[in-house]
């Protein structure tokens, strides 16, 4: 089924406002740690794995690009100095982690290949076992 261009576009215009909303949590939240454990690291990177393959498992790979670039986006513009000298995400070991896992993993779900679906089988029981009648 094919989708309308306007459907296209805002599917688009949504993965990548998803994936930037995600980006600019995740970096604001990556330096949490519990009990000297760096848990929003661990936590901001698998939570942006399962939303980029979400995205792409549920509608496709240009909704996953559009959702890597709206988080890769979000991480740079946040990651970096503000205009009155303020940072919110440190440099930092996590800081790096953060800023080089997070695009690695969108490009790796982006471009894994497409599973092709399986194909009906044509014409009646052709090609087919039968099961074999276990009600006598």
């Amino acid at each position: 089924m094919k989708t309308s261009l306007g459907a296209r576009i805002g599917m688009l215009v949504l993965a990548a406002f998803a994936g930037a909303v995600y980006g600019v949590v995740g970096t604001v939240a990556h330096a949490s740690t519990l009990v000297g454990l760096p848990i929003g690291l661990v936590l901001g990177i698998i939570g942006a794995g399962a939303l980029l393959l979400a995205i792409r498992l549920l509608s496709d790979r240009w909704a996953a690009i559009a959702a890597g670039a709206g988080m890769t986006i979000a991480i740079v513009l946040f990651s970096g100095e503000g205009p009155g000298g303020s940072v919110i995400a440190p440099a930092g070991l996590a800081a790096t982690i953060w800023t080089i896992t997070v695009p690695l993993i969108a490009v790796a779900i982006a471009m894994w290949p497409q599973i092709p679906e399986p194909r009906a089988a044509s014409g009646a029981g052709v090609g087919r076992e039968v099961p074999p009648d276990v009600s006598r």
